[in-house]
């Protein structure tokens, strides 16, 4: 297959050259597109052929299931039954923005996206193109990250180039991302609700929209409700080695002194967000066997970091 990759403008995209992109949804196949949080692999959530495509193109396992993205309010009735009144409030805080909701799905949402779940995943993204391609393909999106299944997400159109090229039908350049991590993911099936992966959309943002809210203490889970429950992710081929302090960096030297190392340094957490994956995917190009990095403090923003960066080791 012959990847097609297209400049978009991130500000203010070029309608015509999104139709085309569009069709290519319309039509059964896969478009990789920039969003603020990471680069999306989308697909026609109604169409299983399609999402199909998805799992074999990124090499993904069959029980992790898909985030669907939406581009108005009117396309989640499609997908599910009713939505809670939490479901509401978070929406209307949050959206568009890095915020996953599970609730319960409609019939019509096919068993592929979800896993054989009875809930589904959705969010509406911040990204003006983004949101114009869910709306000239006129259905939701079924979009994991856009690259192979474990390895960093990308952040970038040339992250995408690297995993997905002669794979997929058409990548969107879009420019960096925004964010660099991916959403947080709230599931609203559960009382008090349960975050399962954090992202920038903070424990504390949330519980001061409705209240009491778990913060996900597994790891890794057998039967995932979400992305990044199960599966070792975000990994890049040399060895991640998460220090608490700057002076344990020289004991990491010393212990593996035959080794290539990278030391990554960041001047605050918002930079390493928007960075971390991308210093992975260069370290590897690089050829780095071990990359250092010290820990950020494990609470709001922070806690994505360190869940990124312990699923990398």
């Amino acid at each position: 297959m012959k990847t097609e990759i297209i400049k978009i403008n991130s500000r203010n995209p070029e309608v015509y050259k999104i139709r085309e992109a569009a069709n290519i949804i319309i039509n059964g196949g896969l478009v990789a597109f920039p969003t603020e949080t990471v680069y999306g692999l989308g697909a026609n959530v109604f169409n299983k052929n399609a999402v199909k495509k998805i799992f074999i193109a990124k090499g993904r396992p069959q029980d992790n299931p898909l985030i669907v993205h939406v581009s108005e309010m009117k396309q989640i009735n499609s997908l599910v039954s009713e939505i809670p009144y939490n479901a509401k409030k978070l929406m209307k805080k949050f959206w568009p923005g890095p915020l996953t909701i599970i609730i319960k799905k409609s019939k019509l949402v096919p068993d592929i996206v979800t896993c054989g779940l009875d809930s589904v995943a959705i969010r509406m993204p911040k990204n003006k193109i983004a949101l114009k391609l869910i709306e000239q393909s006129k259905c939701p999106i079924a979009a994991p990250s856009a690259n192979l299944s474990g390895k960093p997400s990308p952040t970038t159109a040339e992250h995408v180039i690297d995993d997905l090229n002669g794979k997929i039908d058409k990548i969107i350049d879009g420019g960096k991302v925004n964010i660099g991590l991916e959403s947080t993911i709230i599931d609203l099936t559960q009382n008090p609700p349960i975050i399962l992966r954090p992202g920038k959309i903070t424990h504390k943002q949330i519980e001061k929209i409705i209240g009491k809210v778990q913060k996900n203490k597994k790891e890794f889970i057998k039967k995932p409700k979400s992305p990044g429950m199960k599966y070792k992710h975000y990994s890049p081929n040399a060895k991640v080695i998460i220090v608490k302090k700057e002076n344990e960096i020289k004991e990491v030297y010393k212990k593996y002194s035959d080794k290539k190392i990278k030391q990554l340094k960041y001047g605050s957490e918002i930079e390493m967000a928007k960075n971390l994956f991308k210093d992975f995917r260069d370290a590897d190009k690089k050829c780095y066997e071990i990359i250092v990095v010290e820990e950020v403090e494990d609470k709001e923003f922070g806690c994505a970091i360190m869940d990124r960066l312990r699923k990398a080791k």
